[in-house]
Parts: structure tokens; sequence; C-alpha cells
């Protein structure tokens, strides 16, 4: 007779309701985790012979456990800045509101003093878009440079003396791919500065507000400590800068980094400013690519925003002042530059993700991966960025060529964007903002991300109830979005889960609960599956596990 060969024994061992989001077995009672990674998942039972004398207990109770939330698109480093060196203020905010949260944070600061801040509302373009305004601001600052990022994190406020910093007056040229907003009376700068004509601001402060490495890790890690809070083991960064990803590899070296993260090197730059870009920026991968660092990806900002009618679209916008009947926007880069960067890309074994707002700028990147496919390269991953416009023929071509959708709240329920959106769409095609049941039951892979901090907070709960509802999870608009393509729950769990880590070349390591993957997990307050869909919103994480060890705990 052979030898009985021993169950290996586990270090921690889960045990209550858990949602697994394997769909072959999405329920468990208990889950086995050895050296960081599930070792067994099913019954009390199946999980009880891994019990040694050194194995740790976690029972549930009341709570609900299932696999860490995964955000597909943040910018994880600006949110973490914003929160510990800069100015913020709610993109809900009124004028009014944003001067005086100037001339408050303005009097804690030296009269020379930078001050930068984010992020006001897209809708108020049109208001700030005066000489009146932007005196208010000059008198909230006390004459100090201003630059206050708008909640797309497109577009630029700046006060009277940054734009004189920047040699920006009435004689100065919009840039290429940016305008400067003039005053409609005088033709003065008004100091709204849509896409890269911010950067013209942006370079002059950069030298003042600039971080240290050490500062930069703190941003960094001040941002993953708000991920955990909210359940969130894995992300990827959609832009992200040399400095970026050397905070990045050092928190790994020093064993601090406890999250997945990917990092999509930037290509071209129309609202950051980063100094490295493209070739540049990818020169670096190797040696910052670390165990739970990986940047795999490139990102291309292909269009801007509607609202600053900078999105690309095959059919022409509302009429408006300065741009006529028939204007469609354009693109960053013609077809053969994009088709040239994702066959370069592919060549070295880099994915991309590509920010397209106008369904001109999604068909542009599906024929250019067509032609990459055809290449022989099948192993690159292509996400289209926010692609809340599509056109119907170019649906099925998502899942035919392998791009996944990258997808973020506010772009299918009411709120700020929506209703600016509004201003420059039909109707019709606002309605039917990001047709995700369409890319769903097409067979396409549809992630999600928070695009945090151009939403307020990266709680996936927010989009998960907004994918299942289309409606306003805060309650405060009314109405819904394209009620036809709504979700259900457990498609739009996946959606920040499974789908997320998949997307981003995760999947064989975390996203759900299955022997071999990283015991990444989030304790809920709640089963998301026994409160009312207009609650899913409240949950909260008690408690969020990477890699077996507690990285979060609310109380």
């Amino acid at each position: 007779m052979g030898t009985a060969v021993a169950a290996p024994l586990a270090d921690l061992i889960v045990t209550g309701r858990l949602y697994t989001v394997d769909r072959e077995h999405p329920h468990a009672e208990a889950m086995a985790v050895r050296d960081g990674r599930i070792l067994a998942v099913g019954t009390a039972a199946d999980v009880a012979v891994h019990r040694g004398p050194d194995t740790r207990t976690l029972d549930l109770g009341d709570a609900f456990a299932m696999p860490g939330l995964i955000d597909v698109h943040n910018h994880h480093a600006h949110a973490g800045r914003a929160e510990l060196f800069e100015l913020t203020f709610p993109n809900t905010a009124s004028l009014d509101g944003i001067l005086e949260a100037v001339r408050a944070y303005a009097a804690t600061r030296s009269p020379e003093a930078w001050i930068i801040g984010t992020s006001w509302g897209t809708g108020l373009l049109d208001q700030l878009a005066h000489n009146t305004a932007r005196r208010a601001l000059d008198d909230a600052a006390g004459g100090r440079p201003v630059l206050l990022t708008d909640d797309s994190h497109h577009n630029r406020w700046a006060s009277s003396r940054a734009l004189q910093i920047a040699g920006i007056d009435a004689s100065t040229p919009d840039p290429e791919h940016g305008v400067i907003v003039r005053d409609p009376h005088t033709g003065e700068p008004s100091g709204v500065l849509l896409e890269a004509a911010g950067l013209l601001v942006e370079k002059v402060a950069a030298p003042a507000v600039a971080l240290t490495a050490e500062q930069q890790r703190r941003a960094s890690a001040r941002a993953i400590e708000i991920l955990h809070s909210y359940g969130i083991t894995a992300f990827q960064d959609a832009a992200t800068s040399l400095d970026q990803m050397r905070a990045l590899a050092a928190l790994d070296a020093r064993g601090e980094l406890r999250a997945w993260v990917v990092s999509s090197m930037t290509v071209n730059d129309q609202i950051f400013g980063y100094a490295e870009l493209g070739d540049e920026l990818i020169a670096h991968r190797a040696e910052l690519t670390t165990f739970h660092h990986r940047p795999d990806f490139v990102k291309i900002f292909l269009d801007g925003t509607p609202p600053a009618h900078s999105g690309a679209f095959l059919s022409p916008y509302l009429p408006a002042d300065g741009f006529g009947d028939h204007f469609h926007g354009s693109t960053t880069m013609p077809a053969d530059e994009l088709l040239g960067w994702l066959r370069a890309t592919a060549a070295q074994g880099i994915s991309a993700k590509i920010h397209c707002t106008g369904d001109a700028a999604v068909r542009m990147v599906l024929d250019a991966v067509e032609a990459v496919r055809a290449d022989g390269h099948t192993a690159p991953r292509y996400q289209i960025a926010h692609g809340q416009f599509i056109a119907p023929d170019d649906l099925p071509r998502f899942a035919q060529l392998g791009v996944a959708a990258d997808i973020s709240p506010f772009l299918w329920f009411p709120g700020v964007i929506a209703d600016a959106l509004g201003t420059v769409r039909p109707a019709a095609e606002v309605d039917g903002l990001q047709p995700n049941r369409s890319l769903i039951d097409s067979g396409a892979l549809v992630a999600g991300g928070s695009d945090w901090p151009v939403s307020e907070t990266p709680n996936a709960w927010e989009g998960i109830q907004g994918l299942v509802t289309r409606a306003d999870p805060s309650g405060l608009r009314p109405g819904v979005l394209g009620p036809e393509q709504a979700i259900t729950l457990p498609e739009a769990i996946e959606v920040f889960t499974l789908n997320g880590a998949r997307a981003m070349g995760l999947g064989a390591v975390t996203g759900s609960l299955e022997p071999g993957k990283s015991a990444d997990f989030v304790v809920l307050d709640r089963d998301p599956f026994s409160v009312p869909v207009t609650e899913l919103v409240t949950l909260r994480a008690q408690a969020t596990f990477f890699a077996g060890e507690k990285v979060y705990s609310r109380a």
C-alpha cells in the first residue's frame, strides 16, 4: 500500500460566505491560503484538511468575501499627489465655491507660491471663459499664480499671474491640439485653456511644484492606501510618467507595493506635461519592471473630450459658435502614425490603452488593431479607454479583434459629464452612452475603471450600481441613460474583478478566488446579492487582503 500524502497546511483559512467570480463554482464556504496564494476553495470540509496547529482562521460572521476589486483605469499618482500636496474641491462646486476654496488655501501660502488644484466641473466652461471670472480668481488668490484642472483633467483654468509667467497674451496663437479660450468681448485670454494649451502653463509651473522622489513615493503609497480602503487590490495606471514608474518600482523594492500595478507608458501628452514620452519612456521599461509593477502597456491619447469639442466623431457636433454646423473634431495623430505605434510596440511585446471619446477615434483604433492582428501579433492586449460613443457597425469588432472596452463611471448614468455631453452631442446619442449590454452580448471583454481622480473616489460600487441601474447612484440626478444597456449584478462584478485582470494581462494571477491565484480579497459589510440594487453604493470594505495579508482594516 502507498503512503498517504498529507494535505499542505494553510497559513490562513477563511470561512463564511464567499463569492468566487468563478462561473463554474461561484459560491464557497471556505478558502485556504498558503504563501500568499489560494490553496483551496470549496466546502468547509474540503478546506478543513488544510488546517494545522499554526493556521490562522478568519470567520466572516455576517460579512461577505469576494475577490479584490480591480480598477483598470485610474491616475493613482495624481490622486495621491492632489491629496497630499494640492488644493482639492468637488467637481460639483460652483464658481463661488471654487473661489472660496482658493481664497482659504491662498491664506496658507507664501505671496509668490503657485496654487495647483482640482477639479472644476466641465459644465462651468462657459462661465469661466470671461475676464470677469479670471479677475475674481486673481482676487481670491491674492495675485498668486493659479492653475486649476477640470473634471476631465484635460482642460485648465489659469489666473492672470499664471498666464503672465507663461507669456500668454492676446497675441499668443493657439498651440497644436489646444485652444486658448478668449473673452468674447475683448479677445484677451480668459484663463481657460483647452487640451494642449494647458501645457503652456503646466511647463512653467512644473519647476515650482515638482515633487522629490520621496514625495512621489508618498503620493503613490497614499493613493494605494485609499484604493485598499475601497477593497481594490489591482489597478492599471492609465498614463504614467517616468517619475511615477520609478516610485512604484522603488516601493516594490522596499517590499511596500502591496497591489498589482500595471503601468501605461505615455506616448503623447496633451494634458500632463510629462518630460519623457514614447520611446524615451519605453527605454526604462525593463529596469522598472518588478514582481508587482508591470509597465506592460503604452497609453495613446487619440482625441480629447467632447465638451471641449476635441473628441473625434463620424457625425458633426451640435452647431456652436466658433465651430459652425459641420464640425467633427479631429484625432491627435493620423491613422498611419497610430498604426506605426501599435506595430512598433507589438514587436516589443507591449500592449496598448488608447483614449477615445468619439466614435471616429474608436473606428481608427479598431482599423489599426485589425492591421496589427493581420501581421500575426496575437499576444498584445488592446484597450479602448472610455469609448462611450461607438458606431453600431463597430460594436462586434471589439470581440472579433480582441479589443477590451475600458469603461468608467459618469459615462453610463446621469451626472456632471453626461450633462456636459448633452450640450454638444444629440440627445439620442447621449441616451445610448456606453453600450455595455451590447458589448457584452457581442462577446467583448468589458473592464471597469474609475478614472479617479476624474471621479472623486475610486469606489467600484458606484460603477457597479450604475451598470445595473443606469441611474445616478447618488440619487442627485433623475432619470436613466439607455436602460436597455443595463447589465446584471454578476456581470457588473465581473467587470470590476476578473474582466479587469484579463484586460490587464493578470487573468492568471488575480481577479477571482481560485486555487493558484494570489489571495487578494475584500471583506464587505454586507452581501451585495442581498441588498437592494439601489444600495450597492453603500457597501463598505471591512478589510482588504493582498497576497493573504491584511492591508486595510476599517476598525
